[in-house]
């Protein structure tokens, strides 16, 4: 059985024996299933009204801690959101009643981000079908085999330098 990315480096093969297009195969599979992971999830995030940044903060704060708030900077810090992102984020989702940002109560200068009821509502409303839609995704491999990959990435992830921190 063979794929896209196997035509492509057939092609090299045949026009630059020369070159070793091996990395091709890896960054080029990957390429491809980011892109289709990001449109299945995009889907999903669409149906409950939300972005993949906005799940991620809504996400981020639900995993945090029991009073679900975080600083901006420690949203930033656990999050896939980037830090040009965030505040515009933010305002986003205060304006739908999604989160609050209150004065911390430790630091008069900080801000403390806090999921609202309804936000609550919806994330845990929208994360089983989003882990519903990552298993269907990844229904191709086995359980053993998504562990191998995911050791893989893990691995490949660390050598790039991203340390959980």
């Amino acid at each position: 059985m063979a794929d896209h990315v196997d035509l492509v480096l057939e092609q090299w093969r045949e026009r630059r024996p020369d070159l070793d297009a091996t990395p091709m195969g890896v960054i080029g599979r990957m390429s491809r299933l980011g892109a289709l992971f990001d449109a299945e999830l995009r889907r999903n995030f669409a149906k409950h009204d939300l972005d993949r940044a906005s799940f991620d903060v809504l996400a981020t704060l639900r995993r945090s801690n029991a009073e679900h708030s975080l600083t901006p900077a420690g949203l930033m810090h656990s999050s896939m959101v980037t830090s040009g992102a965030i505040s515009q984020r933010l305002d986003r989702l205060e304006a739908r009643g999604l989160v609050t940002r209150a004065p911390s109560e430790t630091d008069r200068r900080g801000v403390l981000v806090t999921l609202t009821d309804a936000g609550l509502q919806l994330i845990d409303k929208v994360l089983p079908t989003h882990v519903d839609t990552e298993q269907q995704l990844l229904a191709g491999l086995s359980a053993a085999e998504q562990e191998q990959l995911a050791g893989l990435l893990r691995s490949l992830l660390e050598s790039l330098g991203d340390k959980r921190d």
